[in-house]
């Protein structure tokens, strides 16, 4: 096995080691979240960093890097205080990977990457049509994170839609028949397939396979 320093990979140029440690902790789910400025101008960017934070209340977050290299979708947030994330599809991969580039203020990426607007009835910021999973939150907190300069923005769900059967009897979700992608690093994508599900676990009874 081979030894990476941190001062070895401090050495790489700025892409190489993004993409080294951004890989470095796995797959992740990758998403489409939507916001609306104070014009009324949608705003769509691709995020893999979603985390569930907790079921009660239902809390997500999601860091936003820097405000100097990503300020749309923070800044519509805290003003609106509404947003929507939207699983990825892989019928609409290279559309939802088009949005991470950088498109200056005055133009929607729903518009600039070809993905429509899906509007639901009382919530003001549009879902990302032909997504297999699209919740509607509204912000709790954001957290600046001084280390690097990212924050961590937590959200509370008030709004969940998405095929009643993909979801099971006792909740889980079953994101491998949605078709929800996840992603590696900068720019890798995947699918994912069912290994194996357990009963919960106690110190006095062994898991075993459901």
């Amino acid at each position: 096995m081979t030894h990476f320093p941190i001062d070895r990979i401090a050495s790489w140029d700025r892409f190489q080691r993004a993409h080294f440690i951004n890989s470095l902790s796995g797959f992740k789910p990758v998403s489409l979240i939507a916001t609306v400025n104070p014009e009324g101008m949608s705003n769509l960017g691709v995020f893999s960093n979603i985390v569930h934070l907790g079921a009660d209340p239902a809390l997500v977050g999601f860091v936003n890097r820097p405000r100097e290299a990503a300020p749309h979708t923070i800044r519509n947030i805290e003003a609106g205080r509404y947003y929507t994330i939207n699983h990825i599809h892989p019928d609409f991969l290279d559309r939802a990977h088009q949005t991470s580039a950088k498109y200056p203020d005055g133009v929607s990426e729903f518009a600039a990457v070809g993905l429509g607007e899906e509007w639901k009835a009382g919530f003001p910021v549009p879902f990302v049509e032909g997504s297999p999973v699209q919740y509607g939150l509204e912000l709790a907190e954001v957290m600046p994170i001084p280390l690097n300069g990212t924050y961590f923005v937590i959200g509370r769900i008030l709004h969940v839609f998405m095929d009643e059967r993909i979801v099971g009897a006792d909740g889980l979700i079953d994101l491998y028949e949605a078709g929800s992608m996840v992603s590696l690093g900068l720019d890798a994508y995947g699918t994912v397939m069912p290994h194996a599900r357990f009963t919960y676990a106690k110190p006095d009874r062994p898991a075993a396979l459901v």
